[in-house]
């Protein structure tokens, strides 16, 4: 669990350091898409958000292999929680009482969550949940396509859900793939010959190349909020159907309660999907 929540405070951190440093590019020169990335990459703040993703990626992997699915999505969920923190910080993004309190609220789910939750479920799920992942994997794909043409309201919140679920295939299919060691051939080819694990490459991609167009062409507040709901409801299913996840004996209702509580504050902080623009830093070099 601690690890869960150091991948939500690594996730969460970045976005804003990210934020910083692309508004930053983006005042020396707007340019194309190209050019603003290649300028934030000259920054530190940008080159660190990177890094802490990439953190923030192992930290999800570790936890993953040690707690439920239920509670790592919850926890990740909270990565809206650290950014609207740091970005009060940073940003001098000013956070309404609303807020703050929503900040409260997804603590106090994540505290009963972690009471409630037992250890990592041990089936290894049925042999086509390995499949299905693949094919939810394309599916988000399609869905991208299709949600791409629709209209401006609607686009942002389909494409957000889209990527919540692609996201979602990545924790079910880092479970699938599990008990797969590295140190023999025949571990080896039965990685390559493992639907699950191409399904949480697939998974990934789509759901990051969703979740860009979502926040590039929509309302950031709709993409978020459909992203949470992608991302933690599905997957947590997933885990106690088919992949044995429980709770502590007696604690069920807890871990029930405090799931919907912290999706609920999650949800509340949704505008947090990538840090308020309006406030950002006012020098040129990404300073504050």
């Amino acid at each position: 669990m601690v690890c869960a929540l150091g991948a939500a405070v690594c996730y969460g951190t970045a976005t804003v350091l990210q934020a910083i440093a692309a508004r930053a590019a983006a005042r020396t020169d707007p340019g194309g898409d190209v050019m603003l990335l290649l300028r934030a990459l000259r920054q530190w703040r940008y080159l660190a958000g990177l890094a802490l993703d990439g953190l923030g990626f192992v930290l999800q992997i570790v936890a993953l292999r040690a707690v439920p699915i239920y509670a790592v999505g919850a926890a990740l969920a909270a990565s809206l929680a650290v950014t609207a923190v740091v970005a009060a910080g940073l940003l001098r993004v000013r956070l309404s009482r609303a807020e703050w309190t929503a900040v409260a609220v997804v603590c106090a789910g994540l505290a009963m969550l972690g009471l409630a939750s037992g250890a990592e479920g041990d089936r290894p799920g049925p042999n086509w949940l390995g499949w299905a992942m693949l094919g939810t994997a394309a599916a988000v794909l399609l869905l991208g396509t299709a949600g791409g043409r629709l209209p401006e309201r609607a686009r942002a919140g389909v494409l957000g859900l889209g990527a919540g679920f692609g996201f979602g295939v990545v924790e079910v299919s880092v479970r699938l793939v599990d008990d797969v060691s590295l140190s023999s051939p025949s571990s080896l080819t039965s990685l390559f010959t493992d639907p699950a694990a191409y399904a949480l490459v697939l998974g990934g991609g789509a759901a990051f190349l969703l979740l860009t167009s979502a926040l590039q062409r929509g309302s950031v507040t709709a993409a978020t909020a459909g992203l949470v709901l992608g991302e933690t409801v599905g997957p947590a299913l997933a885990g106690v159907i088919w992949l044995g996840d429980r709770t502590r004996p007696g604690w069920g209702w807890l871990a029930v309660l405090g799931f919907a509580v912290a999706v609920a504050g999650a949800l509340a902080l949704s505008r947090f999907g990538e840090a308020p623009e309006e406030q950002a830093a006012a020098s040129p070099d990404g300073t504050t």
